[in-house]
């Protein structure tokens, strides 16, 4: 397959038709994979009869092209049509503010849009069309861990240092740049770092080499470009064309330092320090030889760390400030098994939350509202209440769903799993008589109903929990909570609320996950349903 060629445009400011023609000139000559069109697409006073022809079709895109907001906010009907669809028309699609896309070319595009609020200090922003972002859209999108291409509205702080090419004094000071973005450049070492000019220059730094966080021995050169205005009067370069080959790791000529050198060390010394990537290690892992022989991984090489870069992250469907969601690799579910009820994705997910650590309650105090451990708690509720809330929606109320964990201090990482099973199993309270015939088939301590407030957990050694959750549609909730204490030192199977629903679904050839595991394309089209379906759910847009 031959590497994608892409045209990159400056800020068109309205100019959509004249865009749109030079854009068919030029395609039907080099035959692009796509386009991406930089800064703002749309003027703040945008034409309404230009809006009416984009929307109505009169205005055609020739090939995939894709935005994100610029420096000023959409236009209300943009912006509403966008709420619906994030394609405005045929080939037209907005990549969202904040968002990590792969295109049916396989290449990456990471966007922030808009230029960073310094009084929103917390969390993310929420209007996907408003040219604001803050510093926690910045920290989540390093999660992506990479990208062929990061589409910024602002310029990463310091990117002309080292270099030899000549920023005018005057454009450097009407720049936007942040630390932020230079934070996130130094994080997912793109390929390709465009950007927009607030006046009419073009700017392109010489490479820029960065060491891979996957191979030290891996060098990966990053080029930032920023488009002048299209149809500027001073003629500057207002279209680019590039191909990207994934293939080619070799280091350009003329190629420099990171800019970020600076940047990427404080960063380092930040996430060294932050608890919510710290290992929380008390010395009680030491019980068994084997564990002492070859220690818990750290951060770096947990699997459900996003600091480690191997992790799978086209699977992360939803990152919050505290938590995170993926699809279950080798989900128990397949995407057809709901289709009747509604369902196009498997509906098995893992709510994983961000600090390291084996336990809610190792995460610090459980009394304390502003504690680690209390945000972290309350945002995997969260998740999990809203996938519930989607499910039963989506599925007319057919399915419920079955959420469990399995909290010991031996764990490397805690995580939930939750799954949607048929709403009636648990209204008719077979899931419930499931789990405790397994668990006496297995000669496991028994459960309680009594669920463990958060309050508790710190006093409530290990346990298996499991809640079971249904809705009627009716204002009829079940809602249950079986608790099974576990000793410490007691063999427990790891599988256990995966086995027990395998049998009660009829899917015991699905018990292991090794025996389920789905390819890249399969799992990324997974993700990319579930997205689509708990849009209105997911607080973290």
């Amino acid at each position: 397959m031959a590497a994608p060629k892409i045209i990159v445009l400056g800020s068109l400011n309205g100019q959509l038709e004249s865009a749109v023609k030079k854009l068919a000139t030029l395609h039907a000559k080099n035959q692009f994979s796509l386009a991406i069109l930089t800064g703002d697409v749309f003027t703040t006073d945008a034409d309404d009869e230009t809006i009416s022809a984009l929307l109505g079709g009169s205005i055609e895109f020739p090939l995939p092209t894709y935005f994100t907001v610029g420096m000023h906010p959409l236009p209300p009907r943009i912006a509403a049509k966008v709420e619906a669809d994030e394609e405005i028309c045929p080939n037209l699609h907005y990549l969202g503010k904040r968002s990590v896309t792969k295109t049916s070319e396989g290449i990456r595009i990471v966007t922030l849009g808009g230029i960073l609020d310094t009084n929103l200090v917390a969390g993310q922003s929420q209007e996907q069309h408003l040219p604001f972002h803050t510093a926690g859209d910045a920290k989540a999108l390093r999660g992506a861990n990479s990208t062929d291409i990061l589409l910024t509205s602002m310029w990463p702080a310091k990117v002309w240092t080292g270099s030899k090419v000549v920023l005018e004094p005057s454009h450097q000071a009407a720049v936007s740049s942040s630390d932020e973005i230079a934070d996130l450049c130094a994080a997912l070492k793109p390929r390709y770092h465009i950007s927009a000019s607030p006046e009419a220059f073009f700017y392109e730094r010489e490479p820029f080499v960065q060491q891979s966080d996957k191979d030290p021995n891996t060098i990966v050169a990053t080029r930032f470009i920023s488009m002048a205005p299209y149809g500027n009067d001073k003629k500057s370069k207002a279209m680019y064309a590039f191909t990207l080959n994934p293939a080619d790791t070799a280091v350009p000529p003329g190629a420099t330092a990171s800019p970020f050198a600076k940047t990427t060390t404080k960063r380092g010394r930040q996430d060294e320090g932050y608890s919510r990537f710290g290992h929380h290690d008390d010395g009680r892992h030491g019980r068994h030889k084997r564990r002492r022989a070859s220690p818990p991984p750290g951060p770096d090489r947990c699997y459900f760390c996003l600091s480690n870069p191997n992790i799978s992250a086209h699977m992360c469907c939803s990152i919050g400030d505290e938590a995170y969601i993926t699809t279950a690799k080798g989900p128990l579910p397949t995407s057809s098994t709901f289709a009747e009820q509604g369902l196009n994705f498997p509906g098995h997910f893992i709510i994983i939350p961000l600090p390291h650590s084996p336990t809610i309650a190792s995460m610090g105090s459980t009394a304390d509202p502003t504690s680690e451990a209390v945000k972290a708690y309350k945002e995997m509720v969260r998740f999990k209440e809203s996938i519930q809330a989607m499910i039963a929606s989506k599925s007319s109320h057919k399915l419920g769903v079955v959420t469990w964990e399995i909290s010991r201090d031996r764990n490397v990482h805690l995580i939930w799993q939750l799954v949607a099973v048929p709403a009636d199993i648990i209204q008719k309270g077979l899931a419930e008589a499931a789990f405790r015939v397994e668990a006496e088939n297995l000669k496991y301590p028994g459960f309680s109903t009594k669920d463990l407030p958060l309050e508790e957990l710190a006093s409530s050694g290990d346990f298996f929990r499991v809640w079971l959750w249904a809705d009627n549609g009716e204002d009829k909730i079940k809602g249950k909570s079986l608790v099974m204490p576990l000793a410490s030192d007691a063999r427990f199977d790891l599988q256990f609320g995966r086995r027990v629903l395998a049998k009660l679904m009829g899917l015991e050839n699905r018990v292991s996950w090794q025996n389920c595991e789905q390819s890249v394309e399969e799992e990324t089209k997974d993700v990319e349903a579930f997205r689509e379906a708990f849009k209105e759910w997911d607080f973290t847009l």
